[in-house]
């Protein structure tokens, strides 16, 4: 089933979704499973909405979710990204093509790279001893709304 107005509504509560993670990050350094979860959730009515085939497209989609999952948990590890980040850059993974998901990827860590270079200024600026913790969900945030926002200003892709 292919559904214009349906995918536009999903497409609309994921990038608003994406915000309120971004500002819940900025004031908690949390993301929420239940937020995760959502994004993950609804990934599937979003691939009915736009009429998604079940084989290979679906597989592939969930394989992408996976191989993101399991890059970015080496970042946790090495204590470089929260769990929440994780699995928001995870969930967020069902809802773009490969092509999407590596642009998304490779705009969240440059956004990741400006942002921590901004906190750590600020942190030196204001004398701050310690390692400063960085929003992380902010970077997130901005490489999904992007791709979100390429697909109405980019009528060519």
């Amino acid at each position: 089933m292919f559904n214009v107005a349906l995918t536009q509504i999903l497409l609309l509560g994921l990038a608003v979704t994406l915000v309120v993670a971004a500002a819940i990050d900025v004031r908690t350094f949390t993301i929420s499973n239940k937020l995760n979860l959502g994004v993950a959730l609804v990934a599937p009515v979003y691939w009915l909405s736009v009429a998604l085939p079940l084989w290979p497209n679906v597989g592939i989609q969930l394989a992408s979710g996976a191989i993101v999952f399991a890059v970015l948990a080496g970042a946790f590890y090495a204590g470089m990204m929260g769990g929440g980040d994780v699995k928001l850059a995870a969930a967020l993974a069902l809802w773009f093509s490969p092509a999407s998901t590596v642009r998304f990827l490779v705009l969240m860590s440059l956004a990741g790279g400006v942002l921590t270079v901004a906190v750590l200024a600020l942190h030196r600026a204001r004398r701050r001893e310690g390692r400063p913790e960085i929003p992380y969900g902010v970077a997130i945030a901005f490489g999904g709304l992007v791709i979100l926002t390429q697909r109405f200003l980019n009528q060519f892709a």
